[in-house]
Parts: structure tokens; sequence; C-alpha cells
């Protein structure tokens, strides 16, 4: 099975433990094996489960690419997208990137679906079908339709249409409960989000609607595509349509109010509560207690970026409040390991820096800040104007402005990195390659 999982949002509804690089899909919430995984390690695991064999790749922004390689490894698949332009501009290059860079014939079937839906494993077994479908079958497009459980006005249908004793399928967007009520009364689905196709057929959408099917020429005219979903582009215009029906678990833990229904404990990290509350999540991710009591229906969560306390039902709206909220990326997963801020001053910021063993930072320079590293875990080896040095618990290393630097990690590597300077940016630094 080719796989085409869809990783975006801008990470406001979760705050504040998600933020602009952190959306929710990486989020460790979910228990597993004595620990936690995010939405995209579940689902990333989900699939191994159904398909070993599986060709995933994610097609996705270049701010979450070294998240995914943080949670999923190296061997993932990634179409970056260079800036964002909707679903169809999206699937368009993801689906050029494997003819054109992994080799996939056009002729072979691939499904997309959204990276975030809280699912069981038949789920998965419905995409590899809609996948064999998709190859097999006369059909331009293969759309999976979820059962729904109520008229939920969140979600698109797709509505069954009999003529002639050929069903074709009309797609409606969001309705009123009522309107919802009465497309379900007629057979109506939910739109999951989920396409299965032959490359060759959105290739030739893309010649048709972008002027091209060129990976290089889709990536290097990217911001220029017109921003349109692939609902909108494809799935509208097109009558040769077969529909796959799922009935099992579907989540869309878009809020807090939905992700909190998905968790298999009231409480992540260190938190009390005492026996007055009740229906309480709370996920805390700093190093203090939080202690609850005598709460209803609320929600709590604390990270570097902030603090939320809310009803449930309110937290649905948080959206505008967090917009109006500017500040610095306070935690984030790197290729090579994770940061998290400690503390912002007016000519400085302390960070406390993670590196997983055998990773290193790429090799590069400041002009406008001096760095102190302070190592207080593990072992590795700096790199400092071309001069190596092992370093271990305890030892100081300091970087002036321009200096070029790294470490590298032989075991799991802590340090506080000091930055001393008047005008401190994510934008003042250089890389350069190790010789």
């Amino acid at each position: 099975m080719n796989i085409i999982l869809l990783s975006g949002g801008s990470g406001k509804r979760l705050w504040p433990l998600s933020n602009d690089i952190r959306s929710k899909q990486f989020i460790k919430i979910f228990k597993k094996d004595g620990g936690y995984e995010s939405m995209v390690q579940r689902i990333y695991r989900q699939i191994r489960s159904v398909d070993p064999n599986a060709s995933v790749t994610i097609a996705t922004s270049k701010s979450q690419v070294s998240a995914i390689h943080n949670q999923l490894g190296k061997d993932v698949g990634i179409s970056v997208e260079p800036c964002r332009r909707d679903t169809f501009a999206a699937i368009a290059l993801a689906t050029s990137y494997l003819r054109d860079i992994r080799g996939i014939k056009e002729d072979e079937a691939v499904v997309v679906c959204p990276v975030d839906p809280y699912v069981d494993d038949e789920y998965f077994r419905t995409l590899k079908l809609m996948c064999e479908k998709a190859a097999d079958s006369s059909a331009s497009l293969v759309l999976m339709g979820i059962e729904p459980t109520y008229p939920s006005e969140k979600y698109g249908y797709i509505k069954p249409v009999s003529s002639g004793g050929t069903t074709t399928y009309e797609f409606k967007e969001k309705p009123d409960a009522k309107t919802a009520q009465e497309y379900i009364d007629a057979g109506a689905l939910w739109n999951g989000g989920v396409f299965a196709y032959r490359l060759s057929y959105v290739l030739s959408r893309s010649r048709e609607l972008l002027g091209t099917d060129s990976y290089g020429e889709l990536f290097a005219n990217y911001a220029d595509l017109e921003k349109i979903s692939f609902d909108y582009a494809v799935v509208e215009a097109e009558t040769n349509i077969e529909v796959v029906k799922y009935s099992g678990t579907w989540k869309d833990l878009g809020t807090w109010n939905t992700l909190t229904e998905a968790m298999e404990e009231d409480a992540v990290g260190n938190v009390r509560m005492n026996e007055t509350c009740s229906n309480v999540h709370v996920v805390n991710e700093l190093g203090v207690p939080i202690l609850i009591m005598g709460a209803q229906d609320m929600v709590v969560s604390a990270s570097p970026q902030g603090i939320l306390v809310s009803d449930k039902e309110q937290s649905s709206y948080i959206k505008p409040f967090v917009d109006e909220i500017d500040q610095k990326i306070m935690f984030a997963e790197k290729s090579w390991g994770s940061y998290r801020v400690l503390d912002v001053g007016d000519s400085s910021m302390t960070v406390k820096v993670t590196l997983n063993p055998g990773h290193k930072m790429n090799y590069h320079s400041h002009d406008k800040r001096d760095e102190i590293w302070n190592v207080i875990k593990g072992s590795g080896r700096t790199i400092v104007d071309g001069m190596e040095q092992v370093v271990s618990a305890g030892d100081v290393i300091t970087m002036a402005s321009g200096c070029r630097h790294t470490i590298i990690a032989d075991t799991e590597l802590q340090l506080i990195e000091v930055q001393l300077g008047s005008e401190i940016s994510v934008e003042d630094k250089h890389k350069y390659e190790l010789e």
C-alpha cells in the first residue's frame, strides 16, 4: 500500500501544548508501553501493524520535518510544501514526489488521509481495501464514507443519488443540524477526507489545473499555485466515484474537548486531584506540581508555552485568544533531539537542550550573540572552529559570535545553553558543512 499522510495545522487549538512548530499530531499524550506516544506515532504504528511493507509519505511544511524525523526516524518519505496552498496543491506535489523522487509507477494506486484521526486498526484495513479498489476498478476516485453517529454540523457529507439503476454521489458541505439529519436519513455518510486513486489520475488533474505534473516545477512555483482544496478542485467535479464505508472508531481530536475524550487517564505529568473533581483532565509538561480541587468539566494544561485553565466546552473557542499572544517558540523537537526555553531576558536566553545518542546539531555560527554550553548529562564531542574536544557532565564550552560550532552526542546528552546578545533571534544563524 502506498499512503500519503497530510500533516498540517497551525498549532492553535491545543495551546499551550501546540505551537507553530509543534502541531497537535506531535503531542505525546496517548499511553503506550509505560510511556506516551503522539498522534503521528500512533497512526504510523497502526499502518505498520496492518501493512508492514506500506510505503508511507508525509506531506508537510518545512517546520515539521525535524519533529517527524525525531518521532518516526529517517525511513519515512517526506514531501515538503514550501508554503501553505491547501490540500489540492499538497496532494498534487506529494503525488508527483512519489513518481519523480520515489520512482512509483503512474498506474499504481495511492491512498491519502489526514495524519491525525483517532481510529482503530479497521480504519487502516479499509485504507488498504480502498487502495486495492483504486488499482483494480474503473473508478477514478475511491472515497471513504464514515457512518455518522449523530447529525454533526462539523463535517461534510457524501450523499448517494440513485438514477436509472446507477448510483452517483453528491457532496454537501457542513450543514445545520436539521439538514444533516435529513442527509443521514437519505443514507449519507460523513466525508472522512480520505481519497484513493491511481497516480496517473491526479497527475492528469495537476497538468489540467496547475499547468504541470513535474515535481520540480510544482515545487519551484508552489507559492503561485491556486489555493484550493482537493474536494473543490477534484472531488466535486468527478462523477466516476466509488465509496467505501467505514463503521469503526473515528474521532477528530481537533480541540481540547474532543482530545480529552480519547485520553486513557485523567492526568499526564505531575498532577494531583482530590475526590471532589469530576470530568477533569490535566496535562502538565512543567517540572512543578499541579493541584486541582473541586473542579468540574475542566481542562488544565501547562507547558513552557503557557497555562490553560478552561471549561471543556469553552476550550473549543480558544483560537482567537491564542492569536493575540505574541511569544517565542518555547519548545520544539528537532531531528537531533529537542530544546526547551527556560528563561528569556532583555539580552539573554537560557535553553535546555537534549541531543539523542548518535545525533548532532548543524555546524553553525551566529553574528549577534555569544553562547555558553554547560553540559549537565552524558558525553559527546564539540567541534569549535574545526577543533574537536571530548566533553561530559560538568564541562563548559564558550563560543564567541562568529565562531563555528556543533556538538555530537555519543550518549544522550543534555546541556544548558546560555545565549548572550542584544539581538537574539532564530534568523541569526549560518550553517556550514563539516570537513
